[in-house]
């Protein structure tokens, strides 16, 4: 193909990718310095002329055109490695300022969502110890058999059904598991509240029958040990779903001055971030849950050790990550 040829057919790219890189090329610094653009389909533009330009070299086309297709492909790279490196600065924001502020922020629907999880919990865990037949209320006979075989002493793989995949299946298990109970919890808030509420308690409910049972048959070598690493994470992480489903219960009942869809809008753009965390949270669970956790051959003193310290982590982190500092618009 002729030189003429090729720019007629193709000129129209690399002009739509000139025009994308304009504000790029102009000078300027600090806020007065353009950012850089973010179109989606400036990925495919790039890979396109990098494609031609080394048809253009394959086919020996003037110097001209070589060095303006050349000069094309370095801004466009230049300019998406930066959009790349904010895009990364924006998850470290989230992670380290956003997400704790908006917990702290929103600290009475947390407490609360904590309070209706684990007291429950606790209360379930004390009648299920004390009490042979009191799991039997909260899950059915075969349910119980296939949980106490999960924590059998003996087992290679602690938590999960004899015969079942491995590790990385089990990952996604988990993570399908987890972020569903999640949603679940969060979504029901819209109805008043009420929905959050009853799944926070319920869940509470049964995640305490189960650590009464495991202690009363004599399991907790095996099942406090499994639990100790992800459940920093994982119970956390249900209650905060929970509060954000709060948040819009209590959007839907107390809307002050805005219409109730005014208000559901404005206190779901924090209740969002909080499950965004929640989420990132239950991933974190998952990994540890599949990874580590199952493993019968990490001795339970570093089990504890770990999952001690992850507790620390987990409060530390949600107490004072981002004091001092403001998330800006």
């Amino acid at each position: 193909m002729k030189q003429q040829d090729f720019e007629n057919r193709y000129q129209n790219v690399w002009q739509e990718l000139e025009q994308q890189l304009e504000p790029v090329k102009k000078k300027g610094k600090g806020k007065n310095k353009p950012k850089p653009i973010q179109r989606k389909n400036q990925p495919d533009l790039y890979r396109q002329i990098c494609h031609l330009l080394s048809l253009a070299k394959q086919r020996r086309y003037s110097r001209y055109l070589l060095d303006q297709l050349n000069q094309l492909a370095v801004t466009s790279h230049q300019n998406l490695y930066q959009y790349n490196r904010q895009h990364n600065f924006h998850i470290l924001r989230f992670i380290i300022l956003q997400f704790p502020q908006t917990l702290r922020k929103n600290a009475t629907f947390v407490w609360i969502a904590l309070a209706l999880l684990f007291v429950p919990g606790f209360i379930l865990w004390y009648l299920c110890y004390t009490t042979d037949d009191m799991i039997y209320s909260v899950m059915p006979v075969e349910q119980v058999r296939t949980m106490e075989a999960m924590y059998e002493p003996g087992t290679k793989a602690l938590g999960r059904e004899r015969g079942s995949d491995t590790d990385f299946v089990m990952f996604g298990h988990y993570i399908q598991n987890n972020i569903g109970l999640s949603f679940q919890t969060f979504a029901s808030g819209i109805l008043f509240g009420i929905g959050s509420i009853f799944f926070l308690v319920y869940n509470g409910l049964y995640i305490g029958a189960i650590f009464g049972h495991m202690t009363q048959i004599g399991y907790h070598d095996t099942f406090f040990p499994f639990v100790s690493g992800h459940g920093s994470f994982e119970l956390t992480a249900i209650a905060f779903s929970g509060a954000a489903g709060l948040m819009l219960g209590n959007a839907l009942i107390h809307p002050g001055q805005l219409s109730r869809v005014d208000a559901l809008r404005e206190t779901g753009k924090e209740a969002i971030i909080i499950m965004y965390g929640a989420a990132l949270m239950l991933l974190i669970a998952a990994f540890i849950e599949a990874f580590w956790s199952s493993s019968s051959t990490v001795p339970n003193e570093v089990k504890y050790g770990v999952g001690a310290f992850l507790w620390l982590v987990v409060i530390v982190y949600c107490v004072f990550s981002g004091r001092g500092s403001q998330v800006g618009s």
